[in-house]
C-alpha cells in the first residue's frame, strides 16, 4: 500500500504574492473541512489507472469527505481535468470555506488550467461570494481576456458585499470590453444603486433592462422594487410591484420594508398582511423594518401583534431582530417589556446593550443605565461610541454629574475618540445641572472648532435656566456658524419672552419674518385601537373636536381647583393674562390626552407622543390631570419619556 500524505512546499514558490502567506499548514487541513481521512489507495490502483476521477471527486463530495482527493493529485494519482476544478471551486463557494478556496487556487496556479478562462472565472466567483473582494480583484485584473462571465462574476461579488460605487464604476469598462450584461448583471447593479440610495443610477440601470431585454425578469423586478424602495421612491417601486405578473418573497419584503422607512407603518402593515394571504413567508428584515416603523410612531399595540406573530412563526429572539423588539418597546414607552425581551435574548450583543442603554436614558433610568454598562463590562463585551454616548445621555438626564465626568474620561481607555455627539451631550450635561459657566468653558476648552449644534444645546441649557445673557451670547454663536439653523430663534424668543423682553421677543419674530424662517409646527398623537390620531395646536379639523374641548375645559376646571396656574411665559405674544391662558388650553398634547380620555377605558395607561419638546406649561397641567383621572399618562418628546403618575413626573421636573 502507498500512503498518500499530502505536501504543500510545491506550491509555495509558485504564488503570486497575496496567496503565499496562506501555505502555512498541511493540506491534511482538507480533511477537516468535510470530515475526511486520509487517502489510502494500492500499487495496483495506481499502475492500472481503475480510479474514476470522475466518481471519486463525486462520491466523496457528496459524503462530505471532498478535499483530500488534493492529496491524491499531488502524488500523482490523478489527473484532474477542468470539470474536477470547476466542482471543487464550486463546493469551496457553497460552503463559505476561503482558506480551502485559496489552497484549490494554489493547485490550479500549479495546473495547465492557471489562464483557462473558465476555471479563472470560478475563481473570481469563489473569492467574491466567499468575501474577498482584494482577491477576486486581483484575480480579475490579471485576467488577459475576460466574458460576460468574468464581469458578472465581479459585479455581483461587489453588491452582495454592498460595495455599490465599485460595482458601477466596473459596469462601463464591461460595455466598453464588448461584454453584454445579463439578467445577474443588471439584478447586481440594480441592487447596488440601492445600496448607496443613488436614484439616478437606478433610473439608468432601469432603462439598461429594457435594453437588453431583461425587464420581465422576475429577479430584475424584484430588484428594481427593491431599489426605488430604499431610495425613497415609493411610487415608483409600488408601479413596478404591480406590474410583476409573477410576485417573490423578495418583491412584497422589499416594499414593505420601504414603506416601513418612509414612515408608512399603516400601508406596511396592509402589505404585510396581504402578503400572509398569499402564504409568502416575511424575512427577519421585513420584521425589522416593520418593527423600527412602530418605534418611529410609537405604535405599542401594532408593534406587541408583529411579536406575537414573530414568535408564532417560530423565530428566535436572535440578532436584529430580537434588538429591534428590544428597542421598539423601549421606544414605544414600555421598558418594561424591554427588559423581558433582553433576559429573553439567546445571544446578547453590543447592540443588545447599546438599545438597552438608550432605553433606560430616554426613560430618565440613569441609574439602571450605569449598572447595565457595568454589567456589559463584567461579560466582557467592549463597549463602542454608541454606548458612551448612550450611558451619557442618561447621565444628563438624571442629574448625574460627577457619573457622566467620569464615563465621558472614560472613553480614551478604550480607545475611542470623542465625537461631536459626544461633546453636545456632555454640553447637555453641565447646563442641565446650571453649570452654565463650566459648559461654556468646556466648550472653549474642545480640541476642534465647535459646530454649531454645541452652541445650540448651550441655548437651550439657557432657556431652561432662564439665562438671557447667556443665552443671546450663544445664539450669537449659532447665528455666526449659521443664520438659518433650525429653533435657534425660537429658542433666544422663548428666552426673551420668559424675562419680559417684549420688544427683543419682536425682533426676533421681525428677523424670522424677514427670512422666510419658520418654527416648526408642534403635533401630538396618540394609538387608539391600532389607528393614529394626530392633532396640532388649536385643532379644528377631528370629528370629535367638540367633544375633546369640553373635555378638556372641564380638566381644566378640575386641575385648577388643586392647585394648577397656568405657566404663561411659555406664550410669545404681547396679548392680556386671559387670552394667554386662552392659548395654553389648546395646545397639541392636551388637545391628544383630552381625545384619548375619551376613547379608552378607565384606568388604562395613556401614551401620547409629541415632535418636539413638551412645554412646561402642558407638563405641569398633566401631572395634575393623572392624579384626578388616577391613570399614569406616558408622553415621548424629542428628548425623553415623561411617565406621569399621581401628580408626579418621572423626570422630576429635570428634562
Amino acid at each position: 500500500m502507498i500512503q498518500c500524505e499530502p505536501t504543500f512546499w510545491v506550491f509555495k514558490s509558485l504564488l503570486p504574492s497575496p496567496f503565499k502567506p496562506i501555505i502555512k499548514r498541511s493540506l491534511g487541513h482538507f480533511r477537516t473541512l468535510w470530515q475526511s481521512h486520509t487517502a489510502t489507495v494500492s500499487d495496483s490502483d495506481i499502475s492500472c489507472r481503475v480510479i474514476d476521477e470522475r466518481n471519486l471527486l463525486s462520491s466523496s463530495l457528496n459524503s462530505k469527505t471532498g478535499l483530500h482527493v488534493l492529496d491524491l493529485i499531488q502524488c500523482g494519482s490523478l489527473q484532474p481535468d477542468r470539470a474536477f476544478y470547476n466542482t471543487l471551486l464550486k463546493r469551496c463557494t457553497q460552503l463559505g470555506k476561503l482558506k480551502e478556496g485559496k489552497l484549490v487556487h494554489a493547485h490550479i496556479i500549479n495546473s495547465k488550467f492557471k489562464d483557462d478562462l473558465v476555471i479563472q472565472n470560478s475563481v473570481v466567483f469563489m473569492y467574491a461570494r466567499c468575501g474577498s473582494l482584494k482577491d477576486a480583484r486581483h484575480v480579475f485584473d490579471e485576467m488577459p481576456s475576460k466574458d460576460m462571465v468574468t464581469w458578472t462574476s465581479m459585479i455581483t461579488g461587489y453588491a452582495q458585499n454592498e460595495c455599490g460605487v465599485d460595482a458601477l464604476v466596473l459596469f462601463p469598462q464591461m460595455l466598453r470590453d464588448g461584454a453584454k450584461p445579463n439578467e445577474f448583471t443588471l439584478s447586481s447593479l440594480v441592487k447596488s444603486c440601492g445600496f448607496i440610495g443613488s436614484y439616478a443610477d437606478g433610473r439608468q440601470i432601469h432603462a439598461c433592462c429594457w435594453k437588453y431585454g431583461c425587464h420581465s425578469n422576475v429577479f430584475v423586478r424584484s430588484s428594481l422594487v427593491d431599489m426605488y424602495a430604499r431610495c425613497g421612491y415609493m411610487g415608483e417601486a409600488r408601479l413596478v410591484f404591480d406590474e410583476l405578473g409573477c410576485k417573490n418573497e423578495v418583491s412584497w419584503n422589499a416594499l414593505i420594508a420601504g414603506y416601513a422607512r418612509k414612515g408608512e407603518g399603516e400601508e406596511a402593515l396592509s402589505l404585510f398582511v396581504r402578503m400572509q394571504r398569499k402564504c409568502y413567508r416575511p424575512t427577519e428584515f421585513t420584521y425589522s423594518a416593520l418593527l423600527c416603523s412602530c418605534s418611529s410612531m410609537g405604535c405599542l399595540e401594532q408593534g406587541k401583534w408583529l411579536h406575537a406573530h414573530l414568535m408564532k412563526s417560530g423565530r428566535m429572539l436572535v440578532g436584529y431582530v430580537g434588538n429591534t423588539l428590544l428597542h421598539m418597546y423601549a421606544k414605544s414607552g414600555s421598558i418594561g417589556d424591554a427588559e423581558k425581551v433582553f433576559d429573553k435574548m439567546v445571544k446578547v450583543d453590543v447592540v443588545s446593550f447599546n438599545s438597552m442603554l438608550i432605553g433606560y436614558a430616554q426613560h430618565g433610568l440613569g441609574k439602571k443605565a450605569v449598572q447595565q454598562f457595568e454589567e456589559m463590562i463584567r461579560v466582557g463585551i467592549e463597549p463602542n461610541d454608541i454606548t458612551f454616548l448612550s450611558v451619557l445621555t442618561a447621565c444628563s438626564h438624571a442629574r448625574l454629574l460627577d457619573e457622566g465626568r467620569h464615563y465621558f474620561g472614560l472613553m480614551r481607555k478604550y480607545n475611542i475618540e470623542p465625537k461631536v455627539p459626544h461633546y453636545v451631550t456632555m454640553v447637555d450635561l453641565l447646563g442641565r445641572a446650571g453649570l452654565l459657566d463650566q459648559a461654556k468653558s468646556f466648550i472653549e476648552e474642545m480640541p476642534v472648532e465647535p459646530p454649531v449644534v454645541i452652541w445650540s444645546a448651550l441655548l437651550g441649557a439657557s432657556k431652561m435656566h432662564k439665562n438671557t445673557e447667556m443665552g443671546a451670547y450663544a445664539a450669537q454663536r449659532v447665528f455666526e456658524l449659521d443664520p438659518s439653523y433650525p429653533g435657534t430663534h425660537t429658542l433666544l424668543a422663548n428666552i426673551y419672552a420668559s424675562a419680559g423682553k417684549w420688544e427683543d421677543v419682536a425682533k426676533v419674530r421681525k428677523i424670522m419674518k424677514d427670512g422666510g424662517i419658520k418654527k416648526e409646527p408642534a403635533c401630538s398623537w396618540v394609538e387608539i385601537e391600532n389607528a393614529i390620531h394626530v392633532f396640532v395646536a388649536n385643532d379644528a379639523a377631528h370629528p370629535q373636536k367638540d367633544k375633546i374641548h369640553k373635555m378638556w375645559e372641564k380638566l381644566n376646571q378640575k386641575i385648577k381647583e388643586i392647585g394648577y396656574v397656568a405657566d404663561t411665559s411659555h406664550v410669545l405674544l404681547f396679548v392680556d393674562q386671559h387670552d394667554k391662558e386662552l392659548n395654553l388650553q389648546h395646545h397639541s398634547e392636551k388637545l391628544a390626552l383630552a381625545f384619548a380620555l375619551l376613547n379608552t377605558p378607565p384606568g388604562s395607561t395613556i401614551r401620547i407622543m409629541k415632535n418636539i419638546r413638551v412645554c412646561g406649561d402642558c407638563h405641569s397641567a398633566i401631572k395634575y390631570v393623572s392624579l384626578v383621572v388616577k391613570r399614569e399618562i406616558i408622553v415621548r418628546d424629542t428628548n425623553r419619556f415623561h411617565h406621569f403618575r399621581d401628580g408626579f413626573c418621572s423626570c422630576g421636573d429635570y428634562w
